[in-house]
């Protein structure tokens, strides 16, 4: 069982306070790819914060990779954080380059070229 903890006084906000000790505890091998996490209702509880900040932060690993919700069957992880590194690296490079004038399709051919 994944040992979650919060610090109240500390000023980073409490949503990322909990991603970040999800990512601890797949980065420890606490949880695995394709274990699927305590619900955010359980998970809340134990922290002692809202629920909807439990989902605020399971939406930030959704989008860095290392989790996925399926309805009915929970949030499963699916990545590792050295995973959600390289994809919100690859995230900011896209908005870099698209701000620029660049396509996906630019920066994918760019990218072969180098490889």
């Amino acid at each position: 069982m994944m040992q979650l903890t919060i610090d109240r006084e500390e000023s980073l906000a409490l949503h990322d306070q909990v991603a970040a000790e999800i990512r601890k505890a797949i980065a420890d091998g606490e949880a695995v790819a394709g274990e699927t996490l305590p619900s955010s209702k359980y998970l809340a509880t134990v922290l002692g914060v809202n629920q909807n900040t439990v989902l605020r932060a399971l939406r930030i690993l959704r989008d860095e990779g290392i989790v996925d919700f399926t309805r009915g069957r929970g949030v499963k992880v699916t990545g590792s954080p050295s995973k959600s590194a390289v994809i919100m690296k690859v995230a900011e490079l896209l908005t870099f380059a698209r701000v620029r004038g660049y396509k996906g399709s630019d920066i994918i051919a760019l990218i072969e070229s180098m490889s």
